[in-house]
């Protein structure tokens, strides 16, 4: 290898480490992959519940449908990216509707819509099983 592609090399390491140092004390999620990713590389304490986000709709025969990815198109990720958008504005879930009725054309039609988070009970880092549900947004058209 030439001097000037050793130097080259050698700068674009000293680059990269360079921004994976900032990235690691003062970088956000946004930074992926120069800063942390900070959803796998936290936890919940060892006596706080752990919350599972869950999208349900409720049709108009009054059952309980399970909105996940293969019903809707739509990642659960996606929504817990924005769920305080989702909580600002619960009509963004309207999106999720039409999405579960052009997957599903022959499904009773959805009359309502929502996000609830599952806070399971954990003691000593141990699960509980009991849990709490909190719907932190809801929409009906």
């Amino acid at each position: 290898m030439s001097a000037p592609g050793r130097t080259a090399r050698l700068l674009a390491t000293v680059a990269a480490g360079a921004l994976l140092l900032l990235g690691t004390f003062w970088g956000v999620d946004d930074d992926f992959p120069f800063g942390p990713f900070r959803m796998y590389s936290t936890a919940p304490g060892a006596d706080e519940p752990a919350p599972d986000t869950r999208v349900e709709g409720v049709d108009t025969t009054g059952a309980v449908v399970s909105l996940t990815e293969r019903s809707t198109g739509i990642r659960r990720a996606e929504i817990e990216g924005q769920l305080a958008a989702y909580e600002a504005d619960p009509s963004r879930l309207r999106q999720v509707a039409d999405a579960y009725a052009t997957r599903n054309p022959s499904a009773p039609r959805l009359v309502e819509v929502r996000i609830v988070i599952r806070y399971e009970g954990v003691r000593d880092s141990r699960p509980t099983r009991t849990h709490t549900d909190e719907t932190v947004a809801s929409w009906r058209p």
